[in-house]
């Protein structure tokens, strides 16, 4: 499998995992070794001012933090819309990357258009994710920038899938407990 790096995976309804059910992650390695991403649309209650305050030079410190996974909730990583993406510690997609910590809070941080900050990550083993393909647990789509930080991430999974279109659009529709319908 070709490497899903820079593309969101969009939580077929046949996900039923709290952890992922209808959720959107942006895949931001994918490799033979196996997988990392973040969850885009997973808000929490607390802000960044509250949780990580260090991190208020390099976001906006009243913004919240994302629960970007279940795999090491207690790390933080920033992700960002750099003005200069040779400024990113790692880049992903085009001008979107991650935020290099240690750099940003010891000398001063980089130029950044957007930020999102996230407690945890996504993550899959060897094989793990293509596993997953096989059952058909995720729709692969390219991401986009404007989806990574958009500003109604509890929106994200409907909007991605009705502007797929077609069967797609059905399923945005379908209420979380098809029995109510």
């Amino acid at each position: 499998m070709d490497s899903l790096a820079g593309h969101f995976l969009i939580a077929s309804p046949s996900i039923l995992d709290p952890n992922f059910r209808r959720t959107v992650v942006f895949i931001t390695a994918h490799t033979e070794e196996g997988a990392v991403g973040v969850i885009l649309n997973r808000s929490s209650e607390v802000s960044v001012r509250e949780t990580v305050p260090q991190l208020a030079t390099v976001t906006d410190p009243d913004e919240p933090v994302f629960v970007g996974g279940p795999v090491n909730p207690d790390g933080v990583a920033v992700l960002a819309e750099f003005e200069d993406p040779d400024e990113a510690g790692v880049v992903v997609l085009d001008d979107v990357g991650f935020v290099a910590l240690d750099e940003a809070l010891e000398d001063s941080p980089p130029q950044v258009q957007r930020t999102r900050v996230f407690a945890g990550v996504a993550g899959w083993g060897p094989e793990q994710l293509e596993d997953e393909f096989e059952r058909e647990d995720w729709i692969v789509e390219p991401a986009d920038s404007d989806d990574i930080f958009t500003d109604d991430p509890e929106g994200l999974w409907s909007a991605l899938l009705r502007r797929k279109g077609g069967q797609y659009e059905l399923v945005a529709r379908m209420p979380l407990d098809p029995s109510l319908n």
